[in-house]
C-alpha cells in the first residue's frame, strides 16, 4: 500500500511545506497554506521495461517535417501565435475583465470549428448565455459544440467523446479536479487543473486555449508555475477608454515572443486592425514643439509611434523626471548624455515623456527620438511631420545602430514620411523612393539635422 505524503501548499504562492504554519514562510501571508496529499510509494522503483516503456530517439531519427498549424482566420490572432495554433500546444491568455478575453476566443473557436471539432468549456456561463453571445456577435457556425462544466475530468471525457481538435477552457480560475481538494481558484487547483489539461494536450495532440484572469498588479492570477507550464502566454492589454486592444505574446515556444496583434472592438465583437501604424499616429496641424514620431519594432513587426515630451520649470526642489510607456531610468540616462555631449542642461526643469496610444517600447531605439523630442519641447521647436527618426545613444554620444534598420525605414516611407534620421549604420545600400535618410554618427550632429 503506497504511503501518503502529507504537505502543505501556499494558495497565495504555491509555496511548499512539510507542516502547516499560521503563515507561508515564503510570500508572508497568513492562512494561506492549504493541504496537498499525494501518495509516494516508499518500495524501491519496479523496472519499466517492456512494451509500454517509452523509448529514446535521437535527433537525426525525429522527423523534420512540420506538423501544419491551424488558421483560425483572424489574422493579428494568428500572427502573434506565430502562425496558427500547433497541434498539442497549450496557450494561457490573460488580461483585465471585460477586455474582450472571451469574446476573441469564442470567435476564433467559430471560425476554427468550420474546418476541424472544436468544444468551448465555459466555468462562467451556461451553455444559454454562451449561445446568446455567440449570435450578438454574428457568429453562425454549426459545428461548435458548448458545454458548461468547471470539473477538469468532465470536460476532458466530453473532448475525447466529441473528438475535439481544439479545446477551449474559459476559465482556469473556475476549473477543478478531483487531484487536490482545495477550493476552486487557489494556487492548489489552478496548477493541478492546468497540469491536467497540459498532459492532455501533449497525449492527445489537441491545441488547448486556456483563459486566465489576472491580479490587481496585472499579473496572471495563481501560482506562477503556471506561466511555465504552457507554451504560449498571450496578454490582453488596452488603455482605459480606449476601444483599440493589444494581445501581446510574453512566451512563446512556436513563435516570436512580444509579437503583438492590435483589435478595435466594435458591436459585432473584436476586429482586427491591420494597419496599426495608422491609429497609433495622431498628429496634429501644425507641428507642435515636443512630437517625435518613431519606429519600434514589436516582435516582427516594424510599428510607428509618437513620442511626446514635455519641458517645464521644476515645480518643486528636485526637478521630476516621469516616462509613460518609456524605463524612466533609460530617460535620467538620456538626459545625462543629452547634457554632456549636446550642450543641453535640463538640471531645473521637469521633464515628462509619453508614448501615444499606450505602447509601451522596451528597445533603445527610442533613444534618439526621445533626446529630440525633449529638445524640441525645451527650444519650442517643432519637428517637421514628414521626419522619422532611430536610434540609440551610446555614453560617449555616438548614435549607434538598432536591427532592422531597412524594414523600420521601409514601413515610415509606406507611411508617408519624407525624411528620416538613423544612424550611419542604418543607412540603406539602396535608396529607398521617396524617402530621404540623413545618416549621423554622433549626437551633435543628429540635433543639427532634426532641425
Amino acid at each position: 500500500m503506497a504511503k501518503a505524503k502529507v504537505s502543505y501548499v501556499c494558495g497565495a504562492c504555491g509555496a511548499r511545506t512539510p507542516q502547516w504554519q499560521g503563515q507561508c514562510p515564503a510570500c508572508q501571508a497568513w492562512n494561506t497554506l492549504e493541504l496537498a496529499a499525494s501518495a509516494l510509494s516508499m518500495r524501491p522503483v519496479p523496472d519499466r521495461g517492456g512494451p509500454g516503456r517509452a523509448a529514446s530517439r535521437t535527433v537525426t531519427e525525429v522527423s523534420e517535417e512540420t506538423e501544419p498549424r491551424a488558421v483560425s482566420g483572424i489574422g493579428e490572432l494568428d500572427r502573434v501565435l506565430g502562425g496558427g495554433l500547433v497541434a498539442g500546444s497549450v496557450i494561457l491568455l490573460g488580461g483585465d475583465p471585460g477586455i474582450g478575453k472571451s469574446t476573441l476566443l469564442l470567435q476564433a473557436a467559430d471560425a476554427l470549428s468550420r474546418e476541424q471539432p472544436v468544444l468551448y468549456a465555459s466555468g462562467e456561463e451556461s451553455v444559454r448565455q454562451v449561445a446568446l453571445r455567440a449570435r450578438r456577435l454574428g457568429l453562425g457556425s454549426t459545428t461548435l459544440r458548448l458545454l458548461a462544466e468547471t470539473r477538469v475530468e468532465s470536460i476532458v471525457a466530453e473532448a475525447i467523446a466529441a473528438r475535439a481538435s481544439i479545446l477551449v477552457v474559459d476559465s482556469i480560475q473556475t476549473m477543478h479536479t478531483e487531484l487536490s481538494e482545495s477550493s476552486p481558484g487557489s494556487a492548489v487547483q489552478v496548477r493541478e487543473s492546468a497540469a491536467r489539461l497540459v498532459r492532455y494536450a501533449k497525449d492527445t495532440g489537441t491545441a488547448v486555449l486556456i483563459i486566465g484572469h489576472v491580479t490587481k498588479e496585472g499579473l496572471i492570477a495563481g501560482p506562477r508555475i503556471l506561466e511555465h507550464m504552457v507554451d504560449t502566454v498571450l496578454y490582453f492589454e488596452s488603455e482605459p477608454g480606449s476601444r483599440y486592444r493589444v494581445v501581446r505574446a510574453v512566451k512563446n515556444r512556436y513563435g516570436a515572443a512580444n509579437e503583438i496583434g492590435v483589435f478595435a472592438m466594435a458591436e459585432q465583437g473584436l476586429r482586427e486592425v491591420r494597419n496599426p501604424s495608422a491609429i497609433f499616429l495622431s498628429r496634429q496641424e501644425p507641428a507642435v514643439a515636443g512630437s517625435v514620431v518613431t519606429v519600434a519594432r514589436e516582435g516582427s513587426r516594424p510599428l510607428l509611434v509618437e513620442l511626446q515630451a514635455l519641458v517645464d520649470d521644476a515645480q518643486g526642489v528636485s526637478p521630476r523626471r516621469v516616462a509613460v510607456g518609456f524605463e524612466a531610468s533609460r530617460l535620467a540616462l538620456l538626459l545625462a548624455v543629452l547634457h554632456r555631449h549636446g550642450g543641453v542642461s535640463t538640471s531645473g526643469q521637469d521633464v515628462f515623456v509619453n508614448v501615444v496610444g499606450g505602447v509601451r517600447i522596451g528597445e533603445t531605439a527610442a533613444d534618439l527620438p526621445a533626446v529630440v523630442a525633449v529638445l524640441s519641447s525645451l527650444r519650442g521647436r517643432a519637428v517637421p511631420h514628414d521626419v522619422v527618426c532611430f536610434g540609440e545613444l551610446g555614453l560617449t554620444g555616438e548614435v549607434r545602430p538598432v536591427p532592422f534598420g531597412d524594414e523600420r525605414l521601409r514601413e515610415a516611407a509606406k507611411q508617408g514620411f519624407r525624411r528620416a534620421l538613423v544612424p550611419a549604420a542604418n543607412a540603406p545600400r539602396r535608396a529607398i523612393e521617396g524617402l530621404e535618410v540623413l545618416a549621423v554618427g554622433r549626437l551633435e550632429q543628429a540635433l543639427a539635422a532634426a532641425f
